[in-house]
């Protein structure tokens, strides 16, 4: 067995039918992980299982909304039931609403944190039993640049997304003593279809990521195909509660 070998581990996948979550689920699969591929598009769900089997994986697709805690716990039982165990969690299903503070209505608030945070919250909370009966675990949460950062039109995607990284903090230290590893993965700006809209809402924004990204480019999603491998291994024991910019020097840029 490698450090980086994933056979006989089961992985769920939130918002794993496209953007970051695919290709996640993709490294997941490439180094011998069953992937179960949660999400509430069926038809887009679908084709990323097909895709995941194609690599050579045992694949499988749950629709639930994750933000509802009668629908995560079907979700996580019938991942138990499929696969016999549940050993990695990467909680990446997200959304964003782009308004000035003062034009967010209360709804639009809770949706932004029920489905970045809260939904995070019960995931974790609802594999926390399976990871401790087999004596380990990892758990790895999508954050943001606006974890670090603040922009006008992103209050209530901001605030979850540093809830997000502080969670992360205290999931790590509550469950260290069951050999669980919780980490925080912090997307710079990625080509994806959330991203894809906010190029639409704001004419400048392609050009100002270019300009401050040293690697010179958006990210692409099979850029977090070794993130997800590494900390979803045991080249990872001991690496817990952290938050790591996958960004291209995004975070690190001084001028």
């Amino acid at each position: 067995m490698t450090l980086f070998d994933l056979k006989g581990k089961v992985a769920i996948v939130t918002g794993g039918n496209g953007g970051i979550g695919l290709g996640m689920a993709r490294g997941l699969a490439k180094a011998g992980a069953s992937v179960a591929v949660v999400g509430r598009n069926a038809e887009k769900s679908a084709k990323a299982v097909k895709e995941l089997e194609a690599l050579g994986a045992k694949a499988l697709m749950v629709s639930a909304d994750v933000s509802k805690k009668t629908e995560v716990l079907r979700m996580v039982g019938e991942v138990a039931a499929r696969f016999g165990r549940i050993d990695i969690l990467v909680n990446n299903a997200g959304t964003n609403i782009r308004k000035q503070p003062e034009e967010y209505t209360e709804e639009e608030w809770h949706t932004v944190l029920d489905t970045n945070l809260t939904s995070a919250f019960l995931c974790a909370q609802a594999v926390y039993p399976h990871m401790k009966k087999t004596g380990s675990g990892k758990i790895l949460n999508n954050g943001s640049m606006m974890s670090i950062f603040g922009a006008p039109f992103t209050t209530p995607y901001a605030s979850s997304k540093g809830g997000m990284v502080q969670m992360t903090k205290a999931l790590a230290t509550a469950w260290a003593k069951d050999n669980i590893q919780v980490n925080c993965f912090l997307p710079g700006w990625i080509d994806t279809e959330l991203t894809q809209g906010a190029r639409k809402q704001i004419s400048t924004l392609h050009d100002a990521v270019l300009k401050r990204t040293p690697a010179g480019r958006w990210g692409h999603i099979d850029d977090f195909q070794g993130y997800a491998v590494f900390f979803s291994s045991t080249a990872s024991d001991f690496i817990t509660g952290t938050a790591i910019p996958v960004d291209g020097g995004y975070s690190v840029m001084g001028v």
